[in-house]
Formats: structure tokens, sequence, C-alpha cells
């Protein structure tokens, strides 16, 4: 039989290949002892790595890597003994590395350095581990999220910077797509749920006004709280569910699919392709957005007050004209850009943060939308503080 003797053959000279793997470079342990032989290339990380994780380590007391047998190393098998060294460190033992040839020595500690400065990469302490090391872990990762963060906005406002510039860069189309999308197809849910608010608000109102005599007085109260506060912020959090996790996902997806990098390849920016058309596109919606929902807010609220509280549409109108300043409506609509920034750099932000498979895009999208409602919540209450500080 040709074919099962083809097979034989291709099985053996693998087996042999296999073991000239093992006879060129292997890591042995006895007790507290790995001893590392033979040529620690590239060709033979695989096998090493996988003879290496089949030993383990001792539960507790110190490993020691002999590396006095190399005869040959490269980066590839430099970074695996580094790693392996650090490895074996950790869970409360200590590690130590000795023995390896002077000819090895410079060119392992070039790949310890590089892997000490490498960005997010934490300097591990061998032997040390606990609260500790946990808390300082956290610590360095917040930072260099925070680094990673203010250097995306860098990049996003250097391209905004280009597009003022040279206007005829800015890709309209997509623009307009993303308008369609965050702000025309986003007109129902928030029309409905502005609505219901403005009817909850007067309803709870109304049972308290009543008591005292103070029909009236639903008119302050539905049309300050929904103008200068209630509706731009609940706008802001319905767009962050929607499209701030939308963002996320689809520039993650591009990503793991690799075309972000086709776009590089092209010469393309990617800020100036995703990034600029989806926050300019944020930027106009978001303030006609509150405006259509401040509309519909109090219109729910005139409805309860003429039902509950005996307040007619036309005495409404009349109280909102006399109570409710102008610079109420203005403070809403300017908060509205802002929170639109927040929403469109955090998910866009996080979809390029995007590293591995699915599972990472939907916790990169979960993120994207923790982050937006939470930030747009903090400038919010900044925004207030100072404006009531300075009598606004």
């Amino acid at each position: 039989m040709p074919g099962l003797r083809r097979t034989a053959e291709l099985v053996d000279t693998r087996c042999e290949f296999n073991m000239t793997m093992e006879r060129q470079a292997s890591i042995e342990r006895v007790d507290n002892v790995m001893h590392c032989r033979g040529r620690w290339v590239l060709p033979n990380v695989a096998a090493l790595e996988y003879q290496s994780g089949a030993l383990g380590w001792p539960e507790r007391g110190g490993v020691i890597y002999d590396a006095s047998e190399i005869t040959a190393m490269d980066t590839g098998g430099a970074v695996l003994l580094h790693r392996s060294v650090r490895a074996a460190g950790r869970g409360g033992r200590t590690s130590s590395l000795q023995g390896l040839p002077q000819e090895f020595a410079a060119l392992l500690q070039m790949v310890e350095t590089q892997s000490v400065h490498a960005p997010g990469v934490i300097p591990a302490q061998e032997g040390q581990g606990g609260w500790i090391e946990r808390v300082g872990r956290a610590a360095w990762q917040q930072l260099e999220s925070g680094r990673r963060g203010l250097a995306f906005l860098g990049e996003s406002t250097v391209a905004l910077l280009r597009v003022l510039r040279r206007p005829g860069s800015l890709r309209w189309r997509s623009l307009l797509r993303m308008l369609q999308i965050d702000g025309v197809n986003a007109l129902p849910i928030t029309g409905l749920l502005t609505f219901l608010i403005g009817v909850v608000i007067a309803y709870q109102g109304a049972e308290q006004l009543r008591k005292f005599g103070t029909n009236i007085f639903i008119v302050d109260l539905v049309g300050i709280s929904l103008l200068r506060e209630i509706s731009p912020l609940i706008v802001a959090i319905l767009i962050a569910g929607r499209s701030g996790s939308a963002y996320a996902a689809e520039i993650g997806t591009m990503k793991v699919t690799e075309e972000l990098d086709a776009v590089r390849t092209l010469g393309i920016s990617p800020m100036a392709l995703l990034v600029l058309p989806r926050a300019l596109a944020l930027v106009i919606a978001l303030p006609l957005l509150t405006v259509y929902a401040d509309a519909l807010g109090v219109f729910g609220g005139m409805l309860i007050a003429s039902g509950q509280l005996n307040v007619s549409f036309t005495e409404f109108v009349s109280r909102f004209e006399d109570a409710v300043a102008v610079r109420h409506f203005f403070i809403g609509i300017a908060k509205a850009p802002f929170f639109a920034i927040i929403i469109a750099l955090v998910g866009c932000y996080q979809g390029f943060q995007i590293r591995g498979g699915v599972d990472d895009v939907g916790r990169h999208t979960t993120i994207s939308v923790v982050q937006g409602i939470f930030l747009v919540i903090v400038f919010d209450a900044i925004c207030s503080i100072l404006l009531n500080w300075w009598d606004l």
C-alpha cells in the first residue's frame, strides 16, 4: 500500500526529528535543580517549553536553573530561559540562575532589560507576592492605562487639527452615515425614555405639591430639572450604551480580523477613518437629541400636570416662560458636546485596546460602556458644582 507506506515514513521522520531536537536541547529536573542542556535556539524553543511545562516546580523552597551545559543560545532561547526563571520565582518560591556561559550572559541581560522596560510589563520581584504585589501591579496597570489614554487623546487632537487645516480630508460620507446611525436612528428610544421620565418626575412631584396647595410649581420642578440636568444626562447615558459600545465592538472586530493592519498598509490613518467621523457625528447629534428630549420630557410633565393637578396647558406654558430661565436650557445644551466627546473617545479607545479574540471584544465593549457612563456622570457633577459656585 503506497499510501500507508508514505504515512509510516512521515511518522518515522517526525519521530526522528523530535528525538534530534531532544538530543540538541533539553531541560531536566533533579530535586530543586533544573538542568538546561544543549542548543537553546529558536527551532528548539517549542520542545523546550513543552518539557519545562511538564516538569513543574517544587511547592516550596528555591529553584536553581543550572545553565552550565548550554552550548548555543539565541534570542528565542534567552526569552524562554528568562521567562522560566521568573515563573519559577512566583508562588512563594525563590529562583536563581547559575552557570550560564559568559558568551550568553550579554544576550540574556538584553532580554531582561527589554522585558522590564516594555510598555505594560511590570517588573517581577522574585520571591515576593501577596497583597503588596497585587496592589503594585494594579497601580502600575492604571498608570499605564492612563498613559495610553493620554496618548490616544493626543493623537485624536492632532488628527482633528489636520482636518481643520484641510477640511476636504474629512470623510464626509462616513460622517453623514454616523449621523444617521447615532442621531436619527436614536430618536424613537430617546423620545420614549425622556417622555416617561418627564411623566415620572411630574407624577412624583404632584403628590407632594398637592399637600401644600402649590400645584403651579410643578412647572418649575419639571422645567428646570429636565432642561438643566436630567435630559442631557439621560441622553448621554443612553448614547453611551448604544453608540459607545458599538464603536468599541466595530473597531475591536476590525483589529481582530487585521483590517486595521490593512488600512495602515494602504497609508490611511485609522484616526481619520474611524475616530474623527464618529466623534464629530456624535458632537453634532447629541445636542440635537438633547433638544428633542427636552421637548418630549416637558410635554410628558405637562400631561401629568393637567391630569393630576388641574394645571392647564395654557397655565403651564405661561408659568414655564416666567419661571424657567433660558440659561437652564443653554447650560444643558452646552454639556452635550462634552458628553459626546467623552463617549466617542472612550468607545474608540477601548476598541483599539483589544488584543485577543472574541472574548476580548466583549470585555472591552463592556468596559467602554461602564467607563463612558462613569466619566459622563463625573463631568456632570463637576459642572454642577462649578455652576452653582458661579451662581449660574
